[in-house]
């Protein structure tokens, strides 16, 4: 994809300093240890075991791409993203190669309980594993967002551990654990999010920050949703003459389907609209900003600033402020890759902390999903570009 503005932009999901992937074989295994996040968002995990994994049995099949079984089924690998507007499965077999995939509506924990989520990916990846005449799985990575905390984690695990498809290795963790591998395997990194909300993650070696990334509660500002809701904000006091005029007005409107804003203020107080919905103005603050309202752009500046907020607090939490550092940028608001949001990133991580370079994923998290089961398998030095051509 080339560069923006300094921001390295990489379809390897691979960039910075010398453009370097970290060795293989050295971080393979301990990425599935950081499944087990130790105490809570906000510390710092320093070792330990390997938590929200489970070894069991594993059949290698010998090579990539399986064993002989006598025409039965070759082993396979399932990774899995789910996100706030989307769930990714795809099956793939020990070469890396995508054998199906499936992409399905979003059932966050938060939103149908972890039993419902469980439930409902047990569906879509029994069904896909039908698909291939039910081969053994040797290895399932499921990386959700909402598993926030490591008591969330380990719950959602026990949801899944007794599926006939997790009984050999199981990898269970945050969708940002997806977003970091897909981004870069140094050994020292960070992993911003920034979807329909905002999560980060750090890790130094065996040691893990997680952040909490609840909402309000937890501090965060950031994503589709308060995009979008700031939009509204600003375009309902320039409808009604208490803030700066500001072209959100008139967008907000259109891209709600409404005639103007009082209309939509209606439509949310009676139940009409719901507030995730607001997700979809967040293209329209980047397009206002890109035109030069300054109220928009207000709003631009403001998420760049979170972004470098939750990096540089990672860093800092590694000990590692003031060295090179990766930092992985994904979701939907950064894959539009807008210049000035990508602009003020560069800018804050050089001013707050110098060392630190921006890298924009150009794969989908899932191939980071994928990748997390081949290491724990070991043959992620041999698949590697595979998975990540197959799944790009």
């Amino acid at each position: 994809m080339g560069e923006v503005n300094d921001v390295t932009v990489n379809d390897n999901g691979v960039g910075g300093p010398g453009g370097g992937r970290g060795s293989v074989g050295a971080e393979s295994g301990a990425v599935w240890a950081l499944a087990g996040s130790g105490g809570v968002p906000g510390g710092v995990d320093r070792g330990g075991g390997p938590g929200g994994v489970d070894r069991g049995g594993v059949d290698r099949g010998g090579v990539p791409g399986g064993v002989d079984r006598g025409g039965l089924p070759e082993s396979v690998v399932v990774a899995v993203d789910g996100g706030g507007t989307k769930t990714d499965v795809a099956v793939l077999d020990l070469a890396g190669r995508v054998l199906t995939r499936s992409r399905a509506d979003a059932f966050p924990p938060h939103a149908v309980g972890k039993a419902g989520t469980a439930r409902r990916l047990d569906e879509v990846i029994r069904a896909l594993l039908t698909e291939l005449g039910d081969p053994p799985v040797a290895a399932a990575s499921v990386c959700f967002s909402d598993l926030d905390f490591d008591y969330e984690v380990k719950e959602f695990r026990a949801e899944l551990a007794w599926r006939p498809w997790a009984r050999e290795l199981l990898r269970v963790d945050n969708d940002t654990f997806a977003l970091l591998r897909a981004g870069t395997h140094e050994p020292t990194a960070v992993a911003v999010i920034c979807g329909t909300g905002m999560n980060c993650v750090g890790r130094r070696g065996d040691e893990v920050v997680r952040f909490a990334a609840i909402g309000d509660m937890s501090g965060d500002w950031g994503g589709g949703e308060s995009l979008g809701m700031s939009a509204i904000w600003h375009a309902a006091r320039s409808a009604d003459g208490r803030g700066p005029h500001t072209a959100l007005e008139a967008l907000v409107v259109q891209a709600m389907g409404r005639a103007s804003m009082v209309e939509l203020i209606t439509a949310f107080h009676t139940g009409e609209l719901a507030k995730h919905e607001v997700s979809v103005l967040a293209p329209v603050v980047f397009e206002a900003a890109a035109a030069g309202d300054g109220v928009a752009a207000t709003l631009v500046y403001r998420q760049a600033d979170e972004i470098v907020a939750f990096a540089t607090a990672a860093i800092t939490r590694l000990g590692v402020l003031g060295t090179p550092c990766p930092v992985v940028l994904g979701g939907g608001v950064i894959a539009a890759q807008h210049r000035v949001l990508l602009r003020g990133v560069e800018a804050g991580l050089s001013d707050r902390a110098p060392g630190a370079y921006a890298v924009v994923v150009g794969e989908p998290p899932i191939a980071g999903a994928a990748l997390l089961a081949y290491d724990a398998l070991g043959l992620s030095g041999e698949v590697e570009p595979v998975v990540r051509r197959s799944l790009g």
